[in-house]
């Protein structure tokens, strides 16, 4: 497997673990579409969102350049954490979608169609933005010991492939509201690979760093 390959593989990972929960929120926002709330403010929101989340995250791609590898893997234990947390605490998807409940009554009317530039300014884009960063407090956790472990063509592979997939999600989550039906199955299995797909992407950064060599060192530093 070469590293393209295997790079993908990650990013593929990486991007279902930080970015499955979107559509749970994104299937709510594009229930409230109306003439004041468009499907252009919640995508460009949601790209928003992420790519502020992204660049909180850049910090660790820089501390990989400095640090030594092996050492910047072993944050790979904080999405193996995450996983193994969601998978004791079983958080409800009701929850996660009650918690985007937001007011869209107050908007000022608009014309029909908006620029991008128009929908750029408009503070509904900037709420779906602020939902995406409050609900992606573990994205940031899992992004930068995956970027410091990355190098620059691996880094720009595992972002092409996560922008892709929140694209993705926009598009499931706004056929989702025309086939309710679909998503409660979509929560259920996705809530259940969720955690393994977390436990799986820290321990790739441990043996692509080669974290495990110092497994020994750190078990005789402890006693």
């Amino acid at each position: 497997m070469n590293w393209l390959t295997s790079t993908i593989i990650i990013g593929i990972s990486a991007a279902f673990a930080t970015t499955f929960d979107d559509n749970l929120y994104l299937t709510a926002f594009f229930g409230k579409v109306n003439r004041h709330f468009r499907p252009q403010n919640i995508i460009l929101g949601e790209f928003l969102g992420f790519t502020v989340l992204i660049f909180a995250s850049l910090p660790g791609f820089l501390g990989g350049l400095i640090l030594p590898t092996a050492w910047v893997g072993l944050l790979g234990f904080l999405p193996i954490a995450i996983g193994i947390n969601h998978l004791l605490t079983r958080e409800q998807a009701e929850e996660a979608v009650q918690a985007v409940s937001v007011d869209f009554s107050a908007s000022t009317t608009k014309r029909q169609k908006e620029s991008l530039w128009a929908t750029l300014r408009d503070r509904q884009t900037y709420r779906v933005s602020a939902v995406t960063i409050a609900n992606g407090g573990n994205n940031i956790g899992i992004y930068v010991p995956l970027f410091a472990s990355s190098n620059l063509p691996s880094l720009g592979v595992i972002l092409c492939v996560c922008y892709l997939t929140v694209g993705m999600w926009c598009f499931l989550s706004y056929n989702l509201t025309r086939n309710p039906l679909l998503a409660p199955m979509l929560t259920r299995y996705g809530r259940k690979v969720f955690p393994l797909v977390l436990i799986y992407l820290g321990c790739s950064i441990l043996i692509k760093s080669e974290s495990y060599q110092l497994f020994p060192a750190i078990a005789m530093f402890s006693h």
